[in-house]
């Protein structure tokens, strides 16, 4: 099914200028998700709809692809990441996970270590939601490729 192209001129034409939109819009809702509505989720459902656009316009050999293993892998990190800031409070002497005050990077004044602290928070959870967008609809098209019904 996303193997071979499946534009033409006006579906070029609405790639070229929705697909950035969308990535670049992805990335302002996760830069400004701590202030404002939006945030990893939001973010990652943006970009994973970016690289879901491409692989529908452009086919499955586009510059925006992530392949199996490597979105796995991905989705991976981005969970560890989310973990792991939760970790490093807890090394840096916080009574429960995901205490913001405790981060062991030094930054003044003492807010932004908070605001750091959920920046990397949601960063882990855009990249495990687009990855995990993007395995979910890879496993539709392949089961419907191996049932026979998607030619």
């Amino acid at each position: 099914m996303m193997k071979e192209p499946f534009g033409g001129l006006i579906l070029n034409v609405a790639f070229r200028m929705l697909v950035p939109f969308t990535i670049v819009y992805g990335v302002y809702v996760l830069c400004l998700g701590e202030f404002s509505p939006g945030g990893g989720f939001q973010a990652g459902a943006l970009l994973a709809v970016g690289v879901l656009l491409a692989r529908l316009i452009l086919g499955f050999d586009t510059k925006f692809n992530v392949l199996g293993k490597t979105s796995v892998v991905l989705a991976g990190v981005g969970t560890f990441l989310y973990a792991f800031t939760g970790w490093l409070t807890l090394f840096g002497g916080a009574d429960y996970f995901l205490n913001y005050d405790y981060m062991p990077i030094v930054l003044e004044p003492k807010h932004e270590m908070h605001a750091m602290g959920i920046f990397l928070i949601e960063i882990g959870v855009a990249i495990c939601v687009m990855m995990t967008i993007i395995n979910l609809l890879d496993a539709i098209v392949k089961r419907g490729e191996d049932d026979g019904s998607v030619e």
